[in-house]
């Protein structure tokens, strides 16, 4: 295919002067396909180069950005490649030594004459100034003086073989002939009462700003736009189920009525609370959308028990579904022991059943013989069919993509959608990456549970611990002691958790029972080494992470968890949920190795310092930054540039109003004067949960 007319902000970036074929193929790693796609490829940051820090008045300790002229290049001897390959500078005010481990290309690159801009962290080595594992770019012409020094700098986010000074040139080259032809989106309200700059100004100044101020302005306008896209998007789906014709599901309620008898506590207030709005939202006759989020332990499971025999009892069905088989596992063991007695039939589809069992249960399901399915993914493949599905219940929906919780929806006629965290966010947080739910939240543990004790403790101190397990087992507590199982080096994690139930059944507690808990053992034997755990049979439970949620033994008060660096933030909480659901005081001991890297001590800090979910899912977001947390890769979310969740909550609440003033003027976006914003949604939705069908 070859481009004849004159280029435009749909031409592939191939056709463009100076790309071709390979470059625009490593371009496409980085989602720019075409010039629009690059203009919207702000840059990471930019370094001020209006100001270059003479090599005299470097200071140690801090970054600095300089320039200067290689005077001599010092790469290591042969077979001593772990010494550092060093370059000596020059500028008018005196001499300083820039240093990098293990870039060997860097003798082929660097030479003398050359002039280079560096930006990196000064050090002091020997009485000589360094600076250390710097950015550099060699500057070769006058071009190269307007463009890559003097100047606020882009930074760009890189792919393999794509140097910073080619995709810096090529941006240059993009916005100085297409940022003008970009069509203003936004309606003049709503541009004018937010005061934001015109989007081609600030395309051109998100890349090339003259000043800082100028910086601020374009990245707060398009940080409006994504919060906006992302907002309208959420507003649509939200208005296009509020319109579809859903199942009123009001029964009498006499299942309900029975489990809550048969139960051995009363609901809590919150509880109550949000069962209300759940029953409310099952009674109207349109699709329930509802988030419930809420602390470890907090009683969620009861909630969406309660639910499911709502639907049974209308004459639906219900499917449960999460993230993983264990966690799927759990969710049926305790789905049936509530509902069972009931006479609700409860199955479990996976996709490690054996295919002539599933095809039974499939079939069970399809004629309508089972009142309850809990399963993975697995219950939203094609050959799954319901009879008549009323109510999903998705768990831990932050691993799960917005497109999975629509497909099993459309196992039915509009079912009711209720959606469980045990990851507590805050409330603006949740309204903007859930916007298209209702949010309920679980803000009260039931009574008796009582704060853990956690500590963190060295590798040093692990007889004094084997110690206190020994007595809290006298005083006839159970412990647990958890094993981290990472998929990269799963085989080896099992054997070390192996190996530690062996050592600990032998050696150090012989005259006690020690079971094994792992994720390759088969559902009997699981359910099997549970129940006896649960009877007090066994009083030392050794587990991979299966046990992270779903496991109810009050009797258990200590959690031993081994090499607690290892687990994320939000698993630690999850893990440490399992003790302290009886009357005894429990504790949480993480165990340590050696000195941590400043994330895993975070963790740990964090840890120790609170038993509050919200504060330790905010410590959670700062540490791994909203993309990870959130999985927004995976969430059928578009991705943000620009956005950043914690520093933009009120950005991204005024965007929500503008998108739902919006929609519930133009639900489609079909007005003419919507069209442009309408076609930026598409673009950015791109394909995504069937947007493009609006209108």
């Amino acid at each position: 295919m070859t481009q004849t007319s004159a280029p435009d902000l749909h031409t592939p970036l191939q056709f463009i002067k100076g790309v071709g074929p390979h470059r625009a193929g490593q371009l496409e790693r980085k989602g720019l396909r075409t010039v629009e796609d690059a203009l919207h490829f702000v840059p990471l940051r930019h370094e001020d180069r209006t100001r270059l820090t003479p090599f005299r008045s470097l200071v140690p300790g801090v970054a600095a950005t300089c320039s200067g002229v290689v005077v001599g290049v010092s790469p290591p001897p042969p077979g001593r490649s772990r010494l550092p390959f060093t370059v000596m500078l020059r500028d008018p005010s005196g001499y300083a030594t820039a240093s990098w481990f293990g870039w060997r290309y860097l003798a082929r690159v660097l030479k003398r004459g050359q002039r280079l801009v560096l930006h990196g962290r000064v050090a002091r080595y020997k009485g000589v100034t360094v600076l250390q594992q710097p950015d550099y770019e060699i500057v070769e012409n006058d071009e190269d003086e307007r463009l890559h020094t003097g100047r606020l700098v882009p930074v760009y986010s890189l792919t393999e073989g794509l140097p910073q000074r080619a995709l810096r040139s090529l941006m240059w080259r993009l916005v100085d002939t297409f940022a003008s032809t970009l069509p203003e989106v936004l309606p003049d309200g709503v541009r004018q009462r937010r005061g934001l700059v015109g989007l081609a100004q600030a395309i051109r100044e998100a890349h090339f700003p003259e000043t800082d101020d100028a910086l601020a302005a374009a990245r707060h306008r398009i940080a409006f736009d994504e919060g906006l896209l992302l907002q309208l998007g959420l507003a649509i789906l939200r208005s296009r189920v509020a319109r579809a014709r859903g199942v009123a599901m009001n029964p009498r309620g006499d299942l309900v009525a029975r489990l809550r008898a048969a139960l051995p506590w009363k609901l809590t207030g919150a509880q109550e609370r949000v069962w209300d709005e759940i029953r409310r939202d099952m009674a109207a006759p349109y699709p329930m959308h509802r988030l419930l989020q809420g602390d470890v332990g907090s009683g969620k499971t009861i909630v969406a028990a309660l639910a499911v025999l709502t639907a049974v009892e209308s004459g639906h069905q219900a499917a449960v579904m999460a993230p993983t088989e264990i966690l799927a596992e759990q969710h049926f063991m305790t789905f049936r022991q509530l509902l069972e007695p009931l006479g609700v039939p409860v199955t479990l589809l996976t996709s490690s059943l054996k295919p002539r069992e599933r095809a039974v249960r499939r079939a069970a399901l399809a004629g309508g013989e089972i009142g309850c399915a809990v399963g993975t993914h697995a219950l939203v493949q094609e050959a799954v069919e319901f009879r008549r599905l009323g109510l999903v219940v998705v768990d831990e929906q932050h691993r799960f993509g917005v497109e999975q919780r629509a497909r099993l929806r459309g196992k039915g006629e509009h079912p009711d959608l209720l959606v469980m965290t045990a990851t507590p966010i805050p409330r603006t947080l949740a309204l903007t990456i859930y916007g298209d739910l209702d949010v309920s939240v679980l803000d009260e543990l039931p009574p008796g549970r009582r704060p853990v004790v956690t500590v963190a403790r060295l590798e040093s101190k692990r007889r004094a611990i084997y110690k206190f397990l020994r007595e809290q087992v006298a005083g006839g507590r159970q412990i647990y002691v958890v094993y981290p199982l990472v998929e990269e080096s799963e085989a080896l994690d099992l054997k070390a958790a192996t190996d530690m139930a062996r050592h600990l059944a032998d050696e150090v507690f012989p005259d006690l029972t020690v079971g094994l808990l792992h994720g390759r053992l088969g559902f009997e034997d699981k359910d099997a080494i549970m129940r006896r755990f649960k009877a007090g049979e066994v009083h030392v439970l050794v587990s991979t992470t299966v046990i992270e949620v779903g496991i109810d033994v009050p009797n258990a008060s200590v959690m031993l968890i081994e090499h607690a660096e290892r687990f994320g933030l939000s698993q630690l909480h999850q893990l440490r949920g399992r003790v302290g659901r009886g009357e005894w005081k429990s504790y949480c001991i993480l165990l340590t190795a050696g000195r941590l890297g400043e994330e895993a001590q975070g963790r740990i800090d964090a840890m120790t310092a609170t038993n509050d979910g919200f504060k330790i899912a905010e410590a959670d977001l700062e540490l791994r930054g909203p993309g990870e947390f959130f999985g927004t890769r995976q969430s059928g979310l578009p991705e943000f540039r620009v956005v950043d969740l914690l520093r933009h909550a009120s950005l991204l609440e005024d965007a929500r109003r503008d998108a739902s003033a919006i929609v519930a003027r133009d639900p489609e976006l079909s007005d003419p004067a919507h069209r442009p914003l309408r076609q930026a949604l598409l673009t950015r939705w791109r394909g995504k949960l069937a947007l493009a069908t609006a209108g």
